[in-house]
């Protein structure tokens, strides 16, 4: 009898396990993502935290699923996906900055002429990604072509007419700033406003940190003083540069690992301008058509009549900028970039100006700007707060122009997934498209703010219910 009432209730299980294995199978993908995001939301680590997850169908706009898309959420670097779809439709896919070098032949003026130089805010000047742009590239073209009567220059003069004289964003932390990824945008930027800075330790914990030197040397009376101490081997880089906030001196703070000879940080030039004239300055000199006696000059061009056009500098196409933008999450080009369309908007260039036009534009498309409550261009600063609803209208609307291949090309692939992520402190965030199995495409966004423990740890609980769109 045992036999028989054994198999019996094996047979029972068996079919309840068909019956729940068939069950779950007829799950629709917005079933399954709803069990599977509350579950994320029970999870210890969002005990104090606030999720929303948005996704819709591509092709018909059919909410998917939606929790709290409505809520303003800090979006790190996600925003950058805002900053770029609005530069793609303002400026235009071809749109290139550009940077023109001039001379003054004034007879109050010793020598032969003054250098008056005409930027644009274009963030890609002096970068080394692209090789018609390096420092070395940029400053030889700018010499060479110089006339042949050009003998001795006696100032340089930057024009800084139309751009608005404070660089760094409201909103942005003083342990961001002067750091490579807190550097603001100015009217003239140079080799992206970052420089490195060679540390020493040495082999005791707890040691003095040794600054062995900086790549480049820095100009405009810049120095740095080393505050930091040596941590165990394999510590990593804890280390952070600070603005001074009087004087002419920056702090480093923080440990990097015992037995460094050469470890390499990046930093923020206090004035990327001020560097690039000393650099120019510096050339001009060495090739015979400046001496230390040159003076630099930032003025308005409305004072300055130039009559000679020498060098013309442009840079990559927009769409090769947002590649980078995106991919290496360059939080310059996004402050340049909003910048850049406050000026062709209003002919002023501010990053408040700039954030106006950018709600003005989304609300012209049926996004209210209360979800776009913004600071800055690149979503560094904490104080953004945008809705998971309005990025995926922002991604829903780029995918329907004629540009949306240079856009999606832009986005890192992550966890398989075309997404551009975004990391803050206590905020994690994926925002893109998905293309799944059986050829139907999503568009999400996911931000999960104030979660406590580790980020890898908190990325592959929502990569599982990301996972579900596959």
């Amino acid at each position: 009898m045992y036999p028989i009432v054994f198999f019996r209730n094996k047979i029972i299980l068996l079919l309840m396990l068909l019956y729940y294995c068939g069950n779950l199978g007829a799950q629709t993908v917005s079933q399954r993502i709803a069990t599977a995001f509350k579950t994320f939301e029970n999870d210890p680590q969002l005990k104090y935290a606030i999720s929303s997850l948005y996704v819709i169908d591509a092709a018909s706009g059919n909410i998917v699923f939606g929790k709290n898309s409505q809520t303003g959420m800090a979006p790190a670097s996600t925003q950058k996906v805002i900053t770029s779809v609005t530069a793609f439709e303002v400026l235009g896919k071809s749109f290139r900055y550009s940077t023109t070098f001039e001379i003054i032949k004034d007879k109050n003026l010793p020598g032969t002429g003054a250098i008056v130089i005409q930027a644009s805010g274009d963030p890609s000047f002096g970068s080394s990604r692209w090789g018609s742009t390096t420092p070395g590239t940029t400053l030889k073209q700018i010499i060479t072509s110089l006339p042949d009567d050009f003998k001795h220059c006696s100032n340089i003069i930057i024009d800084n007419s139309g751009w608005a004289k404070k660089d760094i964003p409201d909103g942005w932390i003083w342990q961001d700033i002067g750091n490579y990824y807190g550097a603001g945008a100015e009217k003239l930027n140079w080799r992206e406003n970052q420089f490195d800075i060679i540390l020493k330790s040495g082999s005791r914990l707890g040691s003095h940190v040794d600054i062995a030197g900086t790549h480049p040397v820095l100009y405009n009376n810049y120095f740095l003083r080393s505050e930091l101490s040596a941590a165990r081997s394999g510590s990593g880089d804890n280390a952070y540069i600070y603005f001074p906030t009087s004087g002419d001196t920056g702090r480093i703070k923080g440990t990097i690992p015992v037995n460094e000879n050469r470890f390499k940080i990046s930093g923020a030039f206090p004035s990327a301008a001020a560097q690039f004239l000393g650099e120019l300055r510096d050339t001009l000199i060495q090739t015979g058509k400046g001496n230390n006696q040159m003076v630099i000059v930032f003025a308005d061009s409305s004072n300055i009549n130039t009559n000679n056009i020498f060098f013309r500098h442009q840079s990559p196409p927009l769409d090769s900028l947002i590649y980078w933008f995106n991919k290496k999450s360059i939080n310059l080009y996004g402050e340049a970039l909003l910048k850049t369309i406050a000026y062709r908007q209003t002919g002023y260039a501010a990053t408040d100006t700039g954030v106006t036009q950018i709600q003005n534009f989304w609300n012209q498309k049926g996004i209210d700007p209360n979800e776009l409550n913004i600071v800055d261009g690149s979503g560094l600063s904490p104080l953004n707060r945008v809705t998971t609803h309005a990025q995926v209208e922002v991604l829903k609307y780029a995918q329907q122009q004629p540009w949306f291949a240079s856009f999606f090309n832009s986005l890192p692939v992550y966890n398989n997934m075309h997404i551009k992520s975004g990391t803050i402190r206590g905020v994690k965030g994926f925002a893109g498209y998905h293309t799944a199995k059986n050829g139907k495409t999503y568009i999400f966004s996911f931000l999960v703010n104030n979660y406590n423990g580790s980020t890898n740890n908190l990325v592959r609980k929502m990569y599982r219910v990301l996972d579900l769109l596959k």
